[in-house]
């Protein structure tokens, strides 16, 4: 079995004591982001599995949405992601 060269580690341990790692990461052509797998973007580059330049190239994301999910998890949870809790949220 070979395994291809990637830049960075493969998976890294999260605070809880489970693992991500880059093949939980969504497909590159997504264009459907619900909330669960925007979580998980920002979960990888918070915690150095990938770096915010190559989630912003690989997702084809702008700097500012980036940005916007991120302060979303910070703030107030991954529930903050669900476009159903954009209005909510966003007003406190």
């Amino acid at each position: 079995m070979y395994l291809k060269r990637v830049d960075g580690p493969r998976q890294v341990t999260l605070p809880d004591g489970s693992v991500l790692s880059r093949a939980d990461l969504p497909p590159t052509d997504t264009r459907r982001w619900v909330a669960s797998r925007k979580a998980v973007v920002v979960k990888a580059v918070q915690h150095g599995l990938i770096s915010e330049a190559d989630a912003l190239e690989r997702y084809a994301l702008s700097a500012e949405e980036f940005a916007l999910w991120r302060s979303a998890v910070e703030a107030h949870g991954e529930k903050a992601l669900k476009v159903t809790m954009l209005q909510k949220y966003r007003q406190l």
